[in-house]
């Protein structure tokens, strides 16, 4: 859909000034925290806020609360995303600060690891113990492909990303992929993962399962993994992942059957041992 004039005009206003393009550039990259902006680039927070503030009411940016973090995210669809692609493809990635801007996001993202590791050796042990519970990972992977098909999907949807398996395993059959979650560390750790894995077309957000910030009909896959157990209200998940469905879209669960497993509620979170198939 086009923009009206106004409205790009406005657009190439905020974007023509060097640190927005920088901004811009990185963005285009993955999502990042002011914080983490305000590392890379050597700017004080209220400059770089300002910056932000002028590219989000323009469109070209999304501001995304996360907790007490604020992560930031490139316009990825409609005219916005279509002007940025414009812009970049005149735009040298290898010219000095493009350069010297990459070589700091991987800083970034090595010490975003890091805090996933750090988080990892803390629930090491609790993490181990519930997995044994589990079906084989590869073969509940192997049935969720082979139950999806081959794709290729416009856009998959993962409620209740956790640590962002999900992401990797249908990114090679999804245009795009956003995972959602409730839990800031377990965010870090799925951007972490995505990164690793060297996953571009995924991304992650932080919001409540229930009631996402998704409009409706704009999925062709969704995927529940291990996450229904910790809602108290089961099909408000699914009414809603039903809303985010296209038409012939497909939705995918994996949960625990029912079982007598009470440490599970206590010592876990667990708010319902196992789900019913009906």
């Amino acid at each position: 859909m086009s923009a009206p004039t106004r409205q790009i005009v406005d657009a190439l206003r905020a974007a023509g000034e060097p640190t927005r393009l920088r901004i811009l550039a990185l963005l285009r990259r993955g999502d990042l925290a002011v914080g983490e902006l305000v590392q890379i680039l050597n700017q004080s927070q209220p400059r770089l806020s300002h910056h932000l503030k002028a590219l989000a009411s323009a469109g070209l940016v999304e501001r995304l609360p996360e907790g007490a973090w604020v992560f930031y995210r490139a316009a990825s669809q409609g005219w916005s995303q279509r002007l940025l692609d414009t812009i970049f493809a005149e735009l040298d990635p290898a010219s000095d600060d493009f350069h010297r801007d990459a070589q700091e996001l991987a800083k970034v993202r090595r010490h975003r690891a890091e805090s996933a590791e750090t988080y990892f050796a803390n629930v090491a042990e609790e993490w181990d113990s519930i997995r044994a519970l589990h079906f084989q990972n590869e073969a509940i992977e192997q049935a969720l492909l082979k139950a999806a098909g081959p794709g290729p999907f416009t856009r998959v949807i993962d409620l209740g990303t956790g640590t962002g398996r999900m992401l990797t395993l249908f990114s090679p059959l999804a245009e795009e992929a956003e995972g959602l979650d409730l839990s800031h560390q377990m965010l870090t750790v799925a951007r972490a993962n995505l990164a690793r894995d060297g996953v571009v077309n995924a991304r992650v957000r932080q919001g409540n399962v229930s009631a996402t910030p998704f409009e409706a009909d704009s999925a062709d896959l969704v995927i529940i993994h291990q996450v229904l157990h910790y809602i108290e209200d089961p099909a408000a998940v699914l009414a809603e992942a039903a809303r985010l469905l296209k038409p012939g879209g497909q939705l995918l669960i994996v949960d625990f059957a029912p079982h007598e497993l009470e440490f599970l509620r206590s010592e876990y979170g667990h708010l319902r041992l196992g789900i019913r198939e009906d």
